[in-house]
């Protein structure tokens, strides 16, 4: 067992877990953080994505001792208060989610996507992107739509600020 300390959503905390621990499982079982998902355990689908550090990361490959001391941020903690993150207002605007299982990390990558790209976004590096995230259930064009409007919302959001 190890103890592993890390700030998860602005809080700290700190947790024993297995050394073998994932990142997700860490969240999920002892966090009771369960927006995050688990969809293939093979770091494929990117139904697990949070931000550690303010990078997207696939937390179902990562060992949460990996995490000790990072700054760890999930999909429960984008919004400010009742207020939506830009993306996922623009994700509920465009309608870029069905199941909803996969808009987690799919919210969790395009934000990271966003801020890597400075907004300047067009719709084939918004797909290429994407590629690490799976959803069953669309055909991605709505999502893309999503992302696009999010990255000026975004923008708009930071000069804001």
């Amino acid at each position: 067992m190890s103890t592993v300390k890390l700030t998860v959503n602005g809080k700290a905390v700190a947790v024993d877990v297995e050394d073998r621990t994932l990142l997700v499982q860490l969240l999920r079982d002892h966090l009771n953080l369960t927006g995050t998902h688990v969809g293939c355990d093979t770091s494929q689908c990117g139904a697990c994505v949070v931000h550690v550090d303010g990078k997207a990361v696939k937390s179902c490959t990562m060992l949460a001792g990996q995490a000790d001391g990072a700054s760890v941020t999930t999909i429960e903690g984008i919004a400010k208060g009742d207020e939506l993150h830009p993306m996922q207002a623009a994700f509920r605007d465009n309608h870029g989610l069905q199941c909803g299982y996969c808009t987690p990390g799919m919210i969790m990558s395009a934000i990271d996507i966003v801020l890597r790209h400075g907004g300047q976004l067009d719709e084939p590096t918004v797909r290429q992107e994407l590629e690490g995230n799976i959803c069953r259930c669309t055909g991605y064009h709505n999502i893309v739509k999503a992302v696009l409007d999010a990255a000026g919302r975004m923008k708009v959001s930071q000069a804001a600020e």
